[in-house]
């Protein structure tokens, strides 16, 4: 459908945590286009996963997946996967330190504590029930996107400022 622009830090959109979408609109053609728009940003953008709320749209859908991504060299492949209205469950206190950016926090990485492991449950776009348990890089994408569903950005993630790491860098056209 379209590329459409991304919100970024300093959008007040940004901040608001997104309602859940109505079981309505679950199917319809309404949130295909979204999921479509979605998928074109994040293509575009070279992102590996995108939040309906960093497009506009205040809704708890997400989009995440890679396979041979500019931005993240090193990652293994993580299948196209689309969540609506996605529920997190931490299997552990296990934390990972690793670095993050964000296509709505432009030129900025940091170092991001996250749960090394987790299970998620969401419908996906025809309605079924997705339920995974993940690790690793897979694991902090997940929880990177979801936590834009709640207004929350990486750099808020940050532990105290001692701990603090992060760079600057270009943007990749």
């Amino acid at each position: 459908m379209a590329v459409r622009p991304v919100l970024e830090i300093g959008d007040p959109r940004l901040r608001q945590p997104s309602p859940a979408v109505p079981s309505s609109l679950i199917g319809s053609q309404e949130l295909e286009a979204l999921i479509t728009d979605l998928r074109d940003t994040m293509a575009a953008r070279h992102g590996a996963g995108l939040a309906a709320p960093q497009i506009g749209v205040p809704l708890r859908v997400v989009i995440f997946g890679i396979n041979g991504n500019p931005r993240y060299p090193e990652a293994a492949p993580i299948p196209e996967t689309i969540l609506i209205n996605p529920e997190l469950t931490p299997l552990g206190d296990e934390l990972d330190s690793d670095w993050e950016g964000c296509l709505s926090v432009p030129g900025l990485r940091a170092e991001v504590p996250r749960a090394r492991r987790l299970r998620y449950r969401a419908l996906s776009p025809a309605g079924l029930w997705i339920e995974r348990e993940v690790e690793g890089f897979h694991a902090r994408v997940v929880q990177h996107e979801c936590d834009h569903l709640d207004g929350v950005l990486f750099p808020d993630r940050l532990q105290d400022a001692s701990n603090k790491r992060a760079r600057t860098t270009r943007a990749i056209a």
